[in-house]
C-alpha cells in the first residue's frame, strides 16, 4: 500500500497554487493531496476541532473503518460519519475548484 499525505496550504492566490498542482501532477510518483484556502479563515470555518481530531486521529494509522475511527476518538458512529462525509466533500470540492 502507498503512503498518503495531505498538505494543507494557505495562499490566496488560487490560480499560482492551481498552476503549481498541474506541475506536481506531471510527476511520475504519488504527490499526496492539497487542499489550499485562501485564508486562516477559510480553513478554520471548515475544519472544526472535532474535524480536525478525526484527521488527526486517522494518522498513521492506514485504512480504518467508521466504527474504528469512532472508537479512536471516543464519539459517536453517526456523527464521525457526518464528519467524515463533510471532510470528503471538501476534498473531492478543493481537487474540482483548486481553492476553497
Amino acid at each position: 500500500m502507498t503512503d498518503r499525505y495531505l498538505t494543507i496550504t494557505l495562499q490566496p492566490d488560487w490560480r499560482g497554487a492551481l498552476r503549481a498542482m498541474g506541475q506536481a501532477a506531471k510527476a511520475d510518483k504519488y504527490q499526496g493531496v492539497v487542499l489550499n484556502f485562501k485564508s486562516p479563515g477559510h480553513f478554520f470555518g471548515q475544519l472544526s476541532d472535532k474535524r480536525g481530531e478525526i484527521v488527526w486521529a486517522g494518522q498513521g494509522k492506514g485504512e480504518l473503518s467508521m466504527r474504528e475511527l469512532a472508537r479512536v476518538v471516543g464519539r459517536d458512529v453517526k456523527c464521525v460519519h457526518e464528519d467524515v462525509v463533510i471532510l470528503a466533500k471538501l476534498k473531492c470540492w478543493s481537487e474540482q475548484n483548486a481553492a476553497v
